[in-house]
């Protein structure tokens, strides 16, 4: 099931975004990151006993303009439709809210593909979404892979 995710869950996501950052396959969010930017988050709970198993985000950067953001499962439920589920749940968000344009940087781009996002140049994107990649060890050399989906 997946939900909003609340105070209660920002320890187990900064867990899950640890684990994954610790393996350099997304930005590690501090805790501070992740208490100011709650209401970005939803969560996948496990139907049996509501334990998180993913996370994911939807930020807005600019006029019509938001990104996918710490997508993450666990590895044990990585392969049954959990980051899928997550994605489309931003995605329902972001058509919510106005928005149609979604990107997301990723060391995956086939699995954004699959749902529909397009492969493009960085430099489509505009200057404000590399706030956070100031932060990042890589910068000033992403080695990430920029897609978009217009809906």
């Amino acid at each position: 099931m997946i939900v909003k995710a609340t105070m209660n869950d920002v320890q187990s996501i900064h867990d899950l975004l640890g684990h994954f950052a610790r393996k350099e396959s997304l930005l590690s969010r501090s805790l501070s990151e992740l208490y100011s930017y709650l209401r970005d988050f939803f969560v996948f709970r496990n139907d049996d006993d509501s334990r998180m198993v993913g996370v994911c985000g939807l930020h807005i950067c600019w006029d019509n303009l938001a990104e996918i953001r710490s997508l993450a499962v666990q590895d044990t439920e990585q392969g049954h439709g959990v980051g899928r589920a997550l994605v489309e749940a931003c995605l329902s968000d972001a058509v919510m809210l106005g928005i149609y344009r979604i990107f997301a940087l990723t060391y995956v781009p086939e699995f954004f593909v699959k749902q529909g996002f397009k492969v493009v140049p960085k430099d489509v994107l505009p200057h404000k979404v590399w706030a956070d990649c100031l932060k990042c060890p890589k910068f000033p050399n992403c080695d990430e892979t920029a897609v978009l989906l217009e809906l």
